[in-house]
């Protein structure tokens, strides 16, 4: 009733994609001057909501999209747009002065999505459910989806003991950092899904 070949396939495209260590920084930096406390609850809410995306869309990804007459290009074009303006303000230190009041949205918004359950993440969902064949494939498929949530709980968890070791002009520098990473991120998403979009034409 376990297949592991597909198991181990959409979990390492999942792993790739969500990319838990390159999450790490970019968690501390947007959960940077919060109590230990909040942060263990951002980190959770934001699984919760990436799974709960996930999940969606694994089900239903199809049917929303086709509904709603959007295409993956259009998806992952809309998600780099809004990943670009999250990482300039990043650079820009902008997000240093609200944080303390936008717990909730930052954990909803850019963590659980689109960082983690991205564009990427989400096709890759709804593929590798509509190629699943039998119960031990659907099954392999869901257990893929569930170990990858939660390494990347785990991993936003402990990475809470970096900002112990690095402090506050530590953190200044990862928020730098993570911006430049999430724009190179963005703006990558942007052209595959611009390209694609040629391609289609």
């Amino acid at each position: 009733m376990f297949d592991v070949a597909v198991f181990a396939s959409l979990f390492v495209t999942l792993f790739v994609i969500m990319d838990p260590p390159g999450i790490m920084p970019i968690f501390l930096a947007l959960t940077a001057g919060r109590p230990a406390k909040v942060q263990r609850k951002m980190a959770f809410q934001a699984v919760c909501v990436a799974f709960g995306v996930i999940a969606v869309f694994g089900l239903l990804g199809h049917q929303i999209l086709a509904y709603l007459h959007v295409s993956v290009p259009a998806l992952m074009i809309a998600g780099g747009l809004l990943l670009l303006l999250i990482a300039l303000d990043l650079l820009t230190g902008k997000t240093e002065e609200p944080q303390q009041t936008k717990d909730v949205n930052v954990a909803l918004v850019p963590l659980g999505m689109p960082l983690l359950a991205g564009p990427g993440a989400i096709v890759s969902v709804i593929l590798a459910v509509q190629d699943a064949d039998g119960a031990s494939a659907q099954v392999s498929v869901w257990a893929a989806i569930v170990a990858m949530h939660v390494v990347l709980w785990l991993t936003m968890r402990y990475s809470l003991l970096i900002i112990r070791v690095i402090k506050d002009g530590g953190v200044v520098l990862v928020t730098r950092l993570a911006g430049m990473m999430l724009s190179a991120i963005a703006v990558q998403q942007i052209i595959n899904g611009v390209t694609q979009v040629v391609q289609g034409t």
